[in-house]
C-alpha cells in the first residue's frame, strides 16, 4: 500500500479527486482549467486502474487540507497580488500570468492558439511579420512554442529565436492589435506597462524543447550573426547532461515522475556521471533492474533517445516551475 501511495504523483491525485466528483461536478472544474493541465489531468485519468480506497482517502485528505489554508478573503489590490504570484511562482513565471491579469487585459485571441495543434498555429501565422509570430511563440508554453518553430520555414527560425531573447515586453496596445488580426473580441487600452513576455530565457526554454537537429542549425546560425546573444542563450539553456547538477533530493523528485521506459532510454549513450547520479538516487533493488535494462535493451534509434531526454527536461522544467526542485548550474538559479 505504501509503495502504491509513493508512486501517486500531484497530478495523479487531482485525477482520483476529480473522478470521485462525478461528472458534472468534475466538469465544471475542468472548464476552468488550460489546455496543458487539461491534457494532463485527462492522461492521468486514462491511465487510472485498481484505485484503491486508500488512495482517494488520501487524494482528498490533501485537498482538505489545502482548502483549510484558504480564505474567502477577496483582495483586489494589485501590489498584493504582483507579490503573491511572485513568491508563489518566482518571478520570470509569475511576470506572464501578472501580465494577463493585470496588464494585457482580454487575451482570447492568444489563449485559443493554446488548444491547438502546432500545424494549425503555424497556418494561421505563418505570412504575418516575423515580429508578430516571436510574439505568439513567446505567448505559447514552451513545449507547443517549440513544436510551431520546428514547423515553421528553417530560413525562420534563428531570426525568430532572436527577436524573441531581444523582445523587452510587448506593449497593450499591440497584445490588442494582434487579438483584433485574430478575430477575437478583447478589451483592454492602449496605454499601460509593457508585459514581460520574450526574453532571454523565454528563447532559451523554447529551444530546449525543439528537436535537437532543429537546435543545433538554430544554434550555429544564431552564432554567425550574434555571437554574444547565442552565448547568452546557450547559458540559460538546460540539457539533459544538467542533471547532474540537480541535487540528490531533487533528482529523487524527478524520478517518481518519470517512467521507466523513458529513463532507459535516456540514459542509453549517456556518460556514467549521469547515470551514476541516477543509480544513486535509487534504491538498490531500483538500481539493480535498471542496470539489467540498460544492459538488455539493444540498440535504440538516436531520435527516441533525444525524446526520451526531451520528455524527462520537459518534467524537470515543469518541477522547477513548481519550487519543487532546484536546477543548479546552466539553465538554473544560483541558491544562496
Amino acid at each position: 500500500m505504501a509503495g502504491e501511495m509513493q508512486a501517486l504523483t500531484s497530478t495523479d491525485k487531482a485525477a482520483i479527486f476529480l473522478m470521485t466528483l462525478g461528472e458534472a461536478s468534475a466538469a465544471q472544474i475542468i472548464k476552468h482549467l488550460g489546455p496543458r493541465e487539461v491534457q494532463k489531468i485527462g492522461t492521468a485519468m486514462a491511465g487510472l486502474q485498481n484505485v484503491s480506497r486508500e488512495m482517494i482517502k488520501v487524494s482528498i485528505d490533501e485537498f482538505v487540507v489545502d482548502m483549510q489554508k484558504q480564505t474567502p478573503l477577496g483582495i483586489g489590490n494589485d501590489d498584493y497580488i504582483r507579490k503573491v504570484l511572485t513568491d508563489a511562482l518566482g518571478e520570470d513565471k509569475a511576470k506572464s500570468m501578472i501580465d494577463r491579469i493585470l496588464i494585457g487585459g482580454s487575451t482570447k485571441g492568444l489563449e485559443s492558439l493554446k488548444w491547438m495543434d502546432a500545424r494549425s498555429v503555424v497556418e494561421l501565422i505563418r505570412f504575418e511579420h516575423p515580429q508578430i509570430i516571436a510574439i505568439v511563440l513567446s505567448y505559447l508554453d514552451s513545449d507547443q512554442a517549440a513544436e510551431v518553430l520546428g514547423a515553421l520555414p528553417e530560413n525562420t527560425r534563428s531570426d525568430l529565436m532572436m527577436r524573441i531573447a531581444t523582445m523587452d515586453g510587448v506593449q497593450p496596445a499591440a497584445m490588442k492589435e494582434l487579438n483584433d488580426m485574430l478575430e477575437v473580441q478583447l478589451r483592454g487600452g492602449a496605454q499601460g506597462q509593457a508585459s514581460g513576455m520574450g526574453g532571454l530565457k523565454c528563447a532559451a526554454n523554447i529551444l530546449n524543447l525543439v528537436d535537437r537537429s532543429v537546435e543545433a542549425k538554430i544554434s550555429e546560425q544564431m552564432s554567425e550573426h550574434d555571437p554574444e546573444l547565442a552565448g547568452k542563450i546557450q547559458d540559460l539553456m538546460f540539457t539533459f547532461d544538467n542533471l547532474i547538477d540537480i541535487d540528490d533530493r531533487g533528482i529523487q523528485t524527478l524520478l517518481r515522475e518519470v517512467s521507466t521506459d523513458n529513463l532507459v532510454l535516456a540514459l542509453k549513450g549517456t556518460d556514467d556521471g549521469i547515470k551514476n547520479k541516477i543509480f544513486k538516487n535509487m534504491s538498490q533493488r531500483a538500481g539493480d533492474m535498471l542496470r539489467e535494462d540498460l544492459e538488455s535493451r539493444g540498440p535504440v534509434k538516436l531520435s527516441d533517445v533525444e525524446t526520451a531526454q526531451k520528455e524527462i527536461i520537459g518534467i524537470t522544467r515543469r518541477l522547477a516551475e513548481e519550487g519543487q526542485i532546484s536546477l543548479g548550474g546552466a539553465g538554473g538559479e544560483a541558491m544562496v
